[in-house]
């Protein structure tokens, strides 16, 4: 009898064994494959059981959450969802989330383990800390401003602080508000599917994520790649261009939009846009020292991050001559973000510098307590600083009577490039207006802002005044806005 027992309680011992080896299986080997799976409802259950931390502009939250009374308890609300949409991106408990929402989620959804209270606190407790905040680096007058200078027409509006990369307004339109696809249901999925089909793409981050051809804003390049070469050693000398001008290697003429071309300054030409000038500099500068030229300012840079991922501008690699000169006045196949347009205006307006943008200043606790801050980070030398110092005194030149006469703003100095960027098959489409700028205040000892708009739908003839009568408005009350902070804070 008693030898049944022993064998009866081997085999007990064997079950145990084994039972505690499938558990350690499952829940160590396993629990990773498990978690991901699709079925696992625990993990969202979870995700939203506790409302997630704020993204915050000037010291106000501009997100919140709502209790919806359903297994997936905290959804997503915004205040103010249209105008910081570009900014904060959405999230869903259906979609996923995008932008800052995205970028920072471990920290607004309380996993980011910077927030607990010791090392490896999280991983003891198996549990999560409350949901931290983002500080953004956003002006919230400088938005608005923004905003209602688009009016929503189709385009973007992007302003930095040139000396420490800080985007101060990040505007595209239209827009949308993100708090429709915050939830579950039929609602949220018919929200989705009006906004992925509309034909105004108000989904579409426009200042980040969809680039244009810059047009004569890109002339600012060319002029730094002219000088930093010494193809261009006096801005006031003529250049020996002629107008017209035939694209090498062809019989197609380029045309000005301005008068008095022929043979004009380098000083001239961006005062007046000529294209003659800037494309025949591009083609003596030579298709090496363009591409170095443009990557130095950002071009073709695949990496970049603010924190949200930025589309690469294009500057083509291999061209032709003819090319190269279309290419040189910014068309061809030529494109750029308003980021990086924005990012040409603070070079020169920063001694030839670009320093990094970032769009996050801080991470917080949900107490308040610095988890994270973004430093300021140098990102290229775009051109030498004596460049950027004749660069700007030409830009000061069109803004003060030149063709951005509309960005004028009394008592500071301000510095601008129109552009209208032609597309379309022949150039027939409706150009793109575009315009680049930077504004000090007359007792300041640097600019306090640098600036890229571009309108789509803008009414005007395909002439560069376009950039200037469209965009330059908005550009100004940007900037305008900047110079009032800026005066602010110094009193």
């Amino acid at each position: 009898m008693i030898r049944y027992i022993r064998r009866a309680a081997a085999l007990c011992l064997v079950l145990l064994v084994a039972l505690l080896v499938n558990a350690a299986r499952v829940m160590v080997l396993e629990a990773e494959e498990l978690d991901d799976n699709p079925a696992n409802r625990r993990i969202a259950i979870e995700r939203y059981a506790e409302p997630r931390g704020e993204i915050v502009v000037d010291g106000k939250p501009v997100t919140g959450s709502r209790d919806s009374g359903q297994q997936l308890r905290w959804e997503r609300s915004y205040r103010q969802g249209p105008l910081y949409a570009p900014v904060t991106g959405y999230a869903s408990q259906t979609y996923g989330t995008t932008l800052v929402e995205n970028a920072e989620d471990a920290v607004l959804s309380g996993t980011d383990p910077m927030l607990a209270p010791l090392p490896l606190w999280n991983d003891l407790t198996r549990g999560r800390q409350p949901g931290g905040d983002v500080l953004t680096t956003v002006r919230a007058t400088m938005q608005e401003a923004a905003y209602r200078g688009l009016d929503g027409k189709r385009g973007a509006v992007v302003a930095v602080e040139p000396s420490s990369g800080r985007i101060l307004a990040l505007v595209s339109s239209p827009s949308y508000d993100p708090g429709v696809l915050s939830g579950t249901g039929k609602t949220v999925k018919d929200a989705w599917t009006r906004l992925t089909t509309s034909p105004n793409q108000p989904m579409l981050n426009r200042a980040l994520r969809q680039t244009y051809p810059p047009g004569s804003t890109f002339k600012i390049v060319t002029a730094a790649a002219a000088l930093d070469a010494g193809v261009v050693r006096d801005v006031d000398a003529p250049t020996d261009t002629p107008d017209p001008f035939v694209l090498p290697g062809t019989r197609q003429v380029l045309p000005n939009e301005a008068k008095g071309c022929a043979d004009a300054s380098l000083s001239y030409a961006i005062q007046w846009s000529c294209n003659t000038v800037m494309a025949g500099l591009g083609v003596e500068v030579g298709l090496t020292g363009m591409v170095d030229a443009a990557e130095q300012f950002g071009f073709n840079d695949t990496g970049l991050r603010v924190p949200s991922w930025v589309a690469k501008s294009n500057f083509d690699e291999a061209m032709s001559p003819d090319q190269l000169a279309l290419s040189s006045i910014g068309q061809f196949d030529t494109t750029a973000t308003p980021l990086q347009m924005a990012m040409v205006a603070a070079a020169v307006a920063n001694h030839g510098e670009i320093a990094r943008p970032y769009l996050v200043d801080r991470t917080t606790t949900s107490g308040g307590t610095t988890v994270d801050r973004t430093p300021r980070r140098s990102y290229r030398q775009a051109m030498n600083p004596a460049t950027a110092l004749q660069l700007q005194r030409l830009m000061v030149k069109a803004v003060q009577e030149g063709t951005g006469t509309n960005a004028a703003i009394p008592g500071a100095l301000v510095g601008g490039k129109t552009g209208t960027a032609q597309h379309g098959f022949g150039n027939t489409g409706t150009p793109y207006a575009w315009f680049i700028a930077w504004a000090q205040a007359a007792d300041s000892a640097q600019p306090a802002v640098a600036v890229a708009v571009v309108v789509e739908d803008a009414e005007a003839s395909r002439t560069d005044i376009s950039g200037g009568g469209s965009a330059a408005p908005i550009a100004r009350d940007v900037m305008r806005e900047a110079l009032r902070l800026e005066a602010e804070a110094r009193r």
